[in-house]
């Protein structure tokens, strides 16, 4: 009886609608813009299984796949996670993110977006002083 009653309790704690309070960044991701409609598709959530090829095959069903590419990690070379998924035309595009979009693939989740543009790469400058290097007038402390 004592453990049907610590279960239950367990149960409410776990499904109880008071106890849900939403993380900001949550609200935050929902609140970003979205992309402008491309041929470039983002995919998220792919297993660490999921090959270039896998990927390609689930998603040339909806149209002309031009390239289909799983991000992986320079050093160890496993997936990160993500990639990128090519048509050759915006229909095709369309047709992918309808059906592919929240579908399963390799046992995981999928989300499909058009992919947003590459920001610019920043130009590393290094830090310079605003003024040039003094020696110290002799008798100031430092030398």
């Amino acid at each position: 009886m004592a453990v049907a009653a610590a279960r239950g309790g367990l149960f409410r704690r776990l499904f109880s609608v008071s106890g849900f309070n939403p993380s900001p960044t949550a609200a935050a991701a929902a609140a970003r813009p979205q992309a402008e409609p491309s041929t470039n598709l983002f995919v998220s959530g792919l297993n660490k299984s999921t090959t270039s090829d896998k990927l390609r095959e689930a998603f040339c069903k909806f149209g002309d796949v031009v390239d289909a590419r799983v991000v992986t990690d320079r050093v160890t070379g496993y997936s990160r996670g993500f990639g990128f998924v090519k048509y050759a035309d915006l229909e095709g595009a369309v047709n992918g993110i309808k059906g592919m979009d929240g579908k399963f693939l390799d046992g995981w989740v999928i989300f499909a977006e058009y992919a947003r543009p590459r920001a610019p790469p920043q130009q590393f400058q290094a830090s310079q002083p605003s003024q040039p290097f003094q020696a110290s007038e002799p008798g100031s402390g430092y030398h």
